[in-house]
């Protein structure tokens, strides 16, 4: 129907919209329960990893979370801009700057999908979290969460204080948002 034609410009079109960073990622969204295995070794989800798919991640990098016992995906694209953020944020001068660059990043670690779409993590990480068997996924727009069924339940917030919280956020920043455009 297209011809060969149609089909090299549908082609250039998307590397074009590609290339411009118009193309957006899909959303990490829901909590997954998952099992490790012996080895450590842990089955994405497989939305979570159609969307790195999508999104032509070659790796992901995982940290630590520096506020809460969870473990951090970052798909590479994602992982790239935190990384241009502080770079624009940190003076690599300054001691104090260059001490939280140099151990945010130390506890930084690139994380690639097997033919199977699982990851190995390290012992060393799941102890970090306290993490056995039993783990869960947690999505978070960008980015997703690794936590254990138990730590992440115990943070979570009553129905009617995450109504609140967000209700308090969202019209601080709506009304944030109305004073910029005026």
């Amino acid at each position: 129907m297209w011809g060969n034609v149609g089909y090299f410009k549908y082609f250039l079109y998307i590397c074009t919209r590609f290339q411009n960073k118009v193309v957006k990622m899909g959303t990490f969204v829901g909590n997954i329960e998952a099992r490790l295995d012996e080895k450590g070794r842990i089955f994405v989800p497989a939305a979570y990893r159609k969307i790195l798919a999508e999104t032509g991640s070659k790796f992901m990098v995982m940290r630590r979370d520096t506020d809460n016992e969870c473990l951090m995906f970052y798909p590479e694209q994602v992982w790239n801009e935190k990384v241009e953020q502080m770079r624009q944020t940190l003076d690599e001068w300054d001691p104090e700057d260059q001490l939280i660059l140099m151990q945010f990043m130390a506890d930084a670690e690139y994380m690639e999908l097997d033919a199977q779409g699982r990851i190995l993590l390290q012992k060393k990480n799941l102890e970090t979290i306290g993490a056995q068997q039993d783990v869960l996924f947690v999505g978070m727009l960008n980015r997703f969460a690794l936590w254990t069924p138990d730590t992440f339940a115990s943070k979570r917030l009553s129905q009617t204080e995450l109504a609140a919280r967000l209700r308090a956020k969202m019209t601080k920043s709506h009304t944030n948002h109305a004073i910029i455009a005026q």
